[in-house]
């Protein structure tokens, strides 16, 4: 078995915040996004919320199957960082940082311009365990705050990060990016989104990545600088 890059049995309160373990407070964002998450639902009326739809929005049909790979974000969230934190702390660090920012700018965009989707069914086409789970869903979280979507936004991220991991096969990352272009699609097949909000999440996506692995791509490039020295010296 693969031995962990940092053995966190030994943290403490008294250690935690040295070097070693410092990067475990990067854990914290995520208390502050369901604070302003819960805020966000309960204190701005859907009455104030811009609605969003687009032309593709009444061509894609509503499938229950995708909700299998939707609610499955939120172990590939789990599962992702968890690994990072113990087998690779730097792109851990990485992909936090990429979700807090696509936290910080996409919650400024819901309080600043309130939005929602109309595009929930009233009578589901079909009954069944799938559409059950659906229905809890829609229960669970409203129909505003929905542009752009941080479903798709957290899903390009990790599968941006598993890229970049060296330990992982080809045939994982293979598995990773349909995972994540799985659940980009599902956000729309069962109503949950807009497909602008999928739209709206790259450009959000495309400045996470620059902030987040700017050093890894400037590094990369270094590297073939020099293997490229290298090769014409030789």
């Amino acid at each position: 078995m693969r031995k962990p890059e940092i053995d966190y049995r030994e943290l403490r309160l008294s250690n935690i915040t040295t070097p070693r373990y410092r990067h475990l407070f990067l854990l914290l964002s995520w208390l502050g996004y369901f604070a302003l998450y819960i805020l966000t639902e309960n204190l701005i009326p859907v009455n104030k919320c811009h609605p969003v739809h687009c032309l593709l929005d009444d061509l894609v049909p509503f499938c229950e199957w995708f909700v299998i790979p939707y609610v499955s974000w939120y172990l590939f969230i789990a599962v992702s960082l968890l690994y990072f934190l113990f087998y690779n702390v730097d792109n851990f660090k990485r992909l936090q940082i990429y979700i807090i920012i696509t936290q910080v700018a996409a919650m400024a965009i819901y309080i600043l311009w309130p939005n929602r989707q109309d595009l929930r069914p009233d009578v589901f086409p079909r009954e069944n365990f799938l559409t059950y789970i659906v229905g809890l869903l829609y229960a669970a979280d409203t129909n505003t705050g929905v542009c752009p979507s941080l479903h798709v936004a957290y899903s390009i991220g990790i599968a941006s990060a598993w890229l970049k991991e060296k330990s992982a096969s080809k045939v994982v990352k293979a598995i990773v990016v349909i995972i994540a272009v799985l659940i980009c699609l599902s956000v729309a097949f069962i109503k949950q989104h807009s497909v602008m909000d999928i739209f709206a999440a790259i450009p959000l996506c495309i400045l996470a990545e620059w902030l987040a692995f700017g050093k890894y791509y400037r590094q990369k490039r270094q590297r073939k600088k020099e293997e490229k020295k290298t090769e014409s010296g030789s």
